[in-house]
């Protein structure tokens, strides 16, 4: 993510120990985890929220077109029932019969 080497890490070390003062940097370390702690707990907590988000408009949709098939099949069924079957010929009741 960052393109940082070790060579930079000495120096906002450095920087920070003339900055800040030996007495007070670990306590600034301590709070600037603590930050960068919440920051990444809150940014997953959002990445988990969108992506079940995600999923559950997947499923929505999974389910919509599902029950449109649904649909078609009953009407199609339907369909079906309400029309009677055509009346077969009589040469072929002659040809269905055992001889």
């Amino acid at each position: 993510m960052f393109d940082i080497g070790f060579a930079e890490l000495i120096i906002v070390a450095v920087v920070g120990l003339l900055v800040i003062g030996p007495e007070r940097l670990p306590g600034a370390i301590r709070t600037g985890a603590a930050w960068w702690s919440r920051f990444r707990r809150g940014f997953n907590q959002i990445k988990s929220e969108v992506e079940r988000e995600l999923h559950n408009d997947a499923v929505m949709r999974e389910l919509k077109e599902t029950r449109r098939e649904f649909d078609e099949q009953v009407q199609q069924l339907a369909n079906e029932i309400e029309e009677p079957p055509a009346p077969q010929p009589a040469e072929d009741k002659a040809e269905q019969r055992p001889q």
